[in-house]
């Protein structure tokens, strides 16, 4: 996902957030869409009243098919986070609750400088580190789930 910047104090017409794909993911293409919206949502890179990209804009920046577009937008809609205005565009409607920018920058900071420098250190790579913070959130999700394995390097 990648940011407009505000020009003197305006923006121009367009979305605060421009769409990015990882076809190397395995995660369909529409969820990407979703799942970048959500996150930009939880970090106030997105507020309510914002606009996302007219699916036009998407599918000549992506070069995917507008139906995956429209159902990605209406995945956000069913979720109850955008609406879409016929003839005018998709704006967000809800937000889940979020952090201010200032407390999100210092925990961001703060996991760099402390774990994620010492992951680093210990010679972990992208993969490897992906997979670590994966593994933990799923079994603080799944109390039951307890980790045996190593992460290989």
């Amino acid at each position: 996902m990648e940011l407009d910047k505000v020009v003197n104090g305006a923006q121009s017409d367009q979305s605060p957030i421009r769409f990015r794909l990882n076809a190397s993911s395995g995660v369909p293409t529409y969820v990407q869409l979703v799942t970048q919206v959500e996150q930009a949502l939880r970090i106030g890179y997105l507020n309510v009243g914002d606009r996302l990209p007219r699916i036009k804009e998407v599918v000549e920046s992506l070069a995917i098919n507008p139906n995956t577009v429209l159902k990605a937008y209406r995945e956000l809609e069913t979720k109850g986070i955008a609406s879409g205005r016929p003839g005018v565009g998709t704006f967000i409607v809800a937000s889940p609750p979020t952090l201010s920018a200032e407390a999100f920058e210092k925990l961001r900071q703060d996991f760099i400088d402390g774990w994620l420098e010492s992951a680093l250190k210990e010679g972990l790579d992208h993969a490897d580190i992906l997979t670590l913070v994966q593994s933990t959130l799923e079994s603080r999700t799944n109390d039951s789930t307890v980790l045996t394995g190593r992460v290989s390097q």
